[in-house]
């Protein structure tokens, strides 16, 4: 049995969040979940908002800088899946975005890439 953990095979590398940053949808002008990870192309949110499947969103969250500012982020996003969550009232919802400025796209690929450089070095 092998000890390795698995491979992520998805196409564009995310960062896992650790902080809460909240999700506000820009049309409802509420919090509808908090950032689980991210790429340049996509987040996983943990929502505590029903959402609607197959749905198109404008989202908001903030991006927290190195500096201890934080830039917020708007996407266009299309919702590709939900599953319900451990705790009630709560669900996983997939998103592909959709619309998102060259300029917040670099500050997430630079944000992601910060992820990499703090991560442990393996030796095994």
């Amino acid at each position: 049995m092998s000890t390795q953990p698995p491979v992520d095979t998805r196409r564009a590398p995310r960062r896992q969040v650790s902080d809460l940053i909240p999700v506000t949808d820009q049309m409802r002008d509420s919090v509808v979940g908090r950032l689980g990870n991210v790429s340049e192309t996509g987040m996983l949110m943990l929502a505590s908002a029903t959402l609607r499947d197959d749905a198109l969103y404008q989202l908001r969250f903030p991006l927290p800088l190195a500096d201890g500012r934080s830039e917020l982020i708007d996407v266009g996003v299309h919702l590709l899946w939900s599953e319900p969550a451990h705790a009630p009232g709560q669900s996983w919802a997939g998103f592909r975005f959709l619309t998102l400025s060259r300029e917040h796209r670099q500050q997430l690929r630079q944000w992601i890439g910060e992820d990499d450089d703090e991560a442990p070095v393996s030796t095994g």
